[in-house]
């Protein structure tokens, strides 16, 4: 079938939105109605050149949700009809991964999945005869997507889809980083550096979580208005004096838990300098660029300090983004408060210019 989607031809140059074509799709396999999809600084990391893994031409974009319209052989897990979320991290269920509790690294179809392909080496995408990469197992950037089943999670009917779209990456890396990868405890004290939709997602996990006193960190004071409404309790401006002031709120101790969700190396510094000693634990979020390091003093640790890193929040994305989804129904998740601009898949390169300029939290392509 031909489809319009938006093809990222070469690193550091806007994307092209044009036809291409999408074949059906094979055995474990689901062809996709793209409803809304958000613009994620992924995306926009790839597009630029500076991920070290990337490639071109491929179609981009991540972050979706839609409706199953046909399903290939064998496929047991969705029906034609269903509401679902695009996931870049798959949950088979049956690998060594997926049966730990320990983490949501589903490793099933990893290889072919990094070098743009579907599970059996292939694409399902072309273009003149000439074979398109997928991106991140789902490129969401176009109008229907073929992909695995294992990368789909289904939802309720009632949510709407245009903000089932933040649950596939941000939202659901911020909130599952303070449940599942930190476990923040009930009464704790938490700081979120960095108030983008991962860091809100944070700052709502911790809410949800029941910590007792949330500081967010960051430059905007918009955003530190968006962290207040979503749940935090203090909201400082970032620079070089936050962890002093964390550790002078905290008893000279520091926070329970903190995250970095800006992907810069000093930040990340600070998350771990304002860290409790004894049993303080830092979680990275952000993706840092090519080559950086994190540098930590090691007494730091010696002292008790713990660092882990977060992939899409260790969120099990088959069987517990239905459950996220299932809070915001509920009234716990304003998501609406996270939906700044509303674009058409012609003005993703608009969306891309949004998110260097702050402008808003997340922009989202709506198809329909």
């Amino acid at each position: 079938m031909r489809i319009r989607a938006a093809v990222l031809e070469e690193f550091g140059q806007p994307l092209v939105v044009q036809e291409v074509d999408l074949a059906e799709p094979g055995p474990g396999e689901v062809l996709v109605r793209l409803a809304a999809c958000g613009v994620c600084h992924t995306d926009l990391y790839t597009a630029s050149g500076a991920d070290p893994t990337g490639y071109a031409p491929c179609v981009l974009g991540h972050e979706g949700a839609g409706v199953v319209e046909r399903v290939g052989g064998d496929v047991t897990l969705v029906r034609p009809g269903d509401h679902v979320i695009t996931l870049f991290a798959p949950e088979c269920g049956a690998c060594v991964h997926c049966r730990s509790p320990r983490t949501n690294r589903c490793i099933a179809i990893r290889e072919e999945q990094g070098r743009g392909y579907l599970p059996d080496g292939t694409t399902r995408l072309s273009r003149g005869g000439e074979e398109l990469r997928h991106f991140m197992g789902t490129s969401t950037f176009a109008e229907y997507t073929v992909m695995p089943e294992i990368a789909l999670a289904k939802v309720s009917p009632e949510a709407p889809l245009d903000g089932c779209a933040p649950f596939a990456c941000g939202l659901s890396t911020g909130i599952g980083a303070a449940l599942y990868t930190a476990q923040v405890e009930p009464g704790s004290t938490v700081a979120v550096f960095g108030c983008g939709l991962v860091g809100l997602g944070a700052v709502i996990g911790a809410r949800l979580a029941g910590a007792e006193r949330i500081i967010a960190v960051d430059l905007a004071d918009g955003r530190l208005a968006d962290a207040r409404h979503h749940g935090a309790t203090d909201a400082i401006t970032g620079g070089p004096d936050a962890v002093d002031w964390i550790k002078e709120q905290t008893g000279g101790y520091g926070a329970d838990y903190t995250f970095e969700a800006t992907g810069n190396v000093a930040v990340m510094r600070q998350a771990v300098e304002s860290a409790r000693e004894a049993w303080g634990l830092a979680t990275m979020c952000g993706v840092a660029g090519k080559g950086e390091l994190l540098e930590v003093i090691p007494r730091f640790l010696i002292t008790g300090r713990r660092v882990t890193g977060s992939s899409f929040g260790g969120v099990k994305g088959r069987t517990q983004v239905p459950l996220l989804v299932d809070r915001w129904l509920a009234g716990e998740i304003d998501v609406d408060a996270l939906l700044s601009h509303r674009i058409s898949l012609d003005e993703v390169n608009r969306g891309f210019e949004l998110m260097e300029a702050q402008d808003g939290i997340r922009s989202v392509i709506a198809f329909d």
